[in-house]
């Protein structure tokens, strides 16, 4: 038995002490608001106190009733009015103390001093009510507070002169219309600031999305212009040699047929990522749409394999160390040396390129040259969109992109991606 009631007196101990929200944390503006406040309640109670006599307290001396005077008298008035007006400095930061504070000086207080007492347990209950986080402790008090009121004076409410009554009218209506008018500005604020955020919402989707479809224009430009480069190649010289040389327009069918092979690979790739959700594991993607992973320059020779198997003579020099790259980085490395495969094979037939990877400790450096050669007569669909998206790709990771002709003639394509 004695269990249990011990059980039932922590938990109702445990349910006034919780808080049910966080602690208050004033700001300075209602800080020296409540500093002024408590400083002018207690001016006024200790004038009050002192001109009314209220701290004048009696003794027996010699069998006669005598009133004392002087420093007991001037203390009788002056502290109770002071205890029940200046802990309200503090009635936001610490507002169930500063009740209980003031409640316990309603108590001491003689009895002249109800007008005092009751208006700073006024503002001492609001306060808790209003600011305390622990709201069981603050309603138990109540009882508590009403118990003082009523024990202060012969009612425990103070008369009001008549000369008061229209200040106290108007007071709480200045008071109500100015929190009426802050809300409003605050609700218009907040209107205004949410719209300005769906604006910014909306601009920066806007942006997102021009910036995913140019995106996706890149990879297919590289992916079908180079391809279809190379198929319309060995189309053509398959057609050439259709009657002259079978064996070699067997050899272009087969480079067309790996060319188309190539193109629908690299295509499902970039379907896939069109395809991806936002919590799909890309390994599991791939797997699910049989989709290789984005080339590299491990592909590279394969690259090189079936340009040169379109007529174009290439020479690979690799120089440093080669090591792994970031994904995005090593697809934008393959995709410089594709695109100005691509242009020379459009641009300077019968040139011969050459492509330098060098690997360094900050950077790695790509480099593409030809020889130079007349256009081929693909030459004028071109749009130059080729290189302008190859600068947007190597931007993203910090890196540059030089295209312009070459010291010894032909053309010449730099670029240099720094790895962090």
């Amino acid at each position: 038995m004695n269990v249990k009631v011990g059980g039932r007196a922590r938990e109702a101990i445990n349910a006034l002490t919780r808080p049910t929200g966080s602690p208050p944390r004033p700001t300075r503006r209602g800080l020296l608001f409540d500093v002024l406040l408590a400083s002018a309640l207690a001016i006024g109670a200790t004038h009050y106190a002192l001109s009314a006599g209220l701290g004048r307290s009696y003794q027996l001396v010699d069998g006669v009733v005598r009133a004392r005077t002087g420093a007991d008298t001037w203390l009788g008035a002056a502290v109770p009015a002071l205890l029940a007006t200046l802990p309200l400095a503090v009635r936001r930061r610490y507002p169930l103390a500063v009740l209980a504070v003031v409640t316990v000086a309603g108590a001491l207080a003689p009895d002249g001093e109800a007008r005092i007492v009751f208006y700073s347990v006024v503002v001492a209950t609001y306060s808790a009510i209003a600011y305390s986080p622990y709201r069981a402790a603050t309603l138990g008090s109540l009882p508590l507070v009403l118990l003082v009121l009523a024990s202060t004076g012969d009612t425990g409410v103070p008369t009001v002169p008549d000369e008061y009554v229209p200040l106290l009218v108007l007071l709480p209506l200045a008071t109500a219309a100015y929190g009426m008018r802050t809300w409003r500005a605050r609700a218009d604020e907040r209107q205004t600031r949410m719209a300005e955020l769906e604006r910014e919402r909306a601009e920066e989707l806007r942006r997102a999305t021009e910036y995913e479809r140019a995106r996706i224009a890149r990879e297919l430009h590289d992916v079908v212009t180079h391809n279809v480069s190379v198929m319309v190649i060995q189309a053509g010289a398959a057609r050439t040699v259709l009657d002259a040389a079978p064996d070699r327009t067997r050899e272009a069918l087969l480079a067309i047929e790996a060319g188309g092979r190539a193109a629908m690979t690299e295509l499902r790739h970039v379907m896939g990522l069109l395809t991806m959700n936002a919590g799909d594991d890309p390994s599991a993607l791939a797997a699910r749409v049989d989709m290789a992973p984005p080339p590299g320059l491990d592909r590279l020779d394969k690259l090189i394999g079936r340009v040169r198997a379109s007529g174009l003579p290439v020479e690979l020099t690799v120089t440093g160390v080669p090591r792994r790259l970031p994904p995005g980085v090593d697809l934008a490395a393959y995709r410089v040396v594709q695109e100005a495969l691509t242009n020379t094979m459009k641009h300077a037939t019968g040139a011969r390129s050459a492509v330098t990877v060098s690997y360094g400790g900050t950077g790695l450096g790509v480099e593409i040259t030809d020889t130079g050669g007349p256009p081929s007569a693909r030459a004028s669909t071109g749009d130059g969109h080729g290189l302008l998206g190859l600068r947007e790709r190597l931007d993203v990771y910090g890196g540059t992109l030089r295209a312009g002709p070459a010291p010894g003639g032909g053309f010449r394509v730099a670029a240099m991606i720094p790895l962090r």
